[in-house]
């Protein structure tokens, strides 16, 4: 009978998960498209019912029937996360300090659609800890993307590496004869590495140069870092070179971000 309880206790919270899951997907599509007051309120919801589904796989290892063996290699998992997230989260506390001229949030992130992997993900924090659209996103290891569809409780975050027209960041190479300016354009997700294009082929461009911010634009401060060039690519021409920038980030694992809000 406990049993049958338990397996039907199991069938709802992955009914209920699946559905939160649908429903984030749904809001998720039009990157460009402003959020009514329902369609927030109703996006705070599912973010709120998310983490409560969530609750009870915390505390599998509670059940006494569990078997032994089962429960040291669940147990031994959480651990492994838990160490890493802890870590991350102490680097961006640590990341904080060195942000004096602004005013920053630190969020966590609570849901990310593989489909739109590179895209966007969503973080726990919105317009109730004074956030809002296009603010500047980052982590311990440089800039990863900006604020879009801000609701009370929660925000979506546009990756650096989302391929859409729309999504440019002006950035400044700094190379032996100094900086030059570019738009980084793309992602190449098989090589993982964020693309910048048409920069001019007279530019003494090397592997290894650091590629930062520019400013240029407003929409980003200047000297926040993005990578270092790893591949450099001539057109047919030879007119302009594409480049290849290795972030530091890793795309695939994002737990802990921090949004800056501007000068404080």
């Amino acid at each position: 009978m406990y049993q049958k309880k338990r397996k039907k206790k199991k069938i709802i919270i992955t009914c209920i998960v699946i559905f939160v899951s649908f429903f984030l997907l749904f809001y998720s599509l039009s990157s460009t498209r402003k959020l009514s007051v329902v369609e927030s309120f109703l996006k705070d919801a599912a973010v709120s019912i998310q983490k409560i589904v969530m609750m009870p796989f915390t505390s599998l290892n509670a059940e006494k029937d569990e078997d032994a063996t089962e429960s040291y290699v669940i147990q031994k998992n959480i651990n492994v996360h838990l160490e890493e997230e802890i870590e991350q989260l102490r680097k961006a506390l640590d990341l904080n300090q060195t942000l004096t001229g602004y005013e920053v949030v630190n969020a966590t992130v609570i849901n990310r659609n593989r489909s739109y992997w590179y895209q966007t993900l969503t973080i726990d924090k919105g317009k109730k800890a004074g956030l809002a659209d296009n603010m500047v996103v980052i982590t311990k290891d440089g800039l990863i993307g900006k604020l879009q569809k801000v609701t009370n409780y929660s925000s979506e975050v546009k990756l650096i590496t989302a391929n859409d027209i729309n999504n440019k960041v002006s950035v400044s190479i700094a190379t032996t004869d100094g900086e030059t300016d570019a738009i980084l354009s793309g992602y190449n997700q098989e090589e993982g590495l964020v693309e910048i294009s048409s920069v001019d082929s007279q530019v003494p461009i090397q592997v290894g140069d650091v590629v930062t911010t520019s400013g240029l634009g407003g929409m980003f401060p200047r000297g926040i870092y993005i990578g270092t060039v790893e591949k450099i690519e001539s057109d047919k021409y030879g007119l302009s070179k594409t480049l290849g920038v290795k972030t530091t980030q890793n795309f695939n694992n994002i737990h802990y971000v921090t949004v800056l809000k501007g000068a404080s």
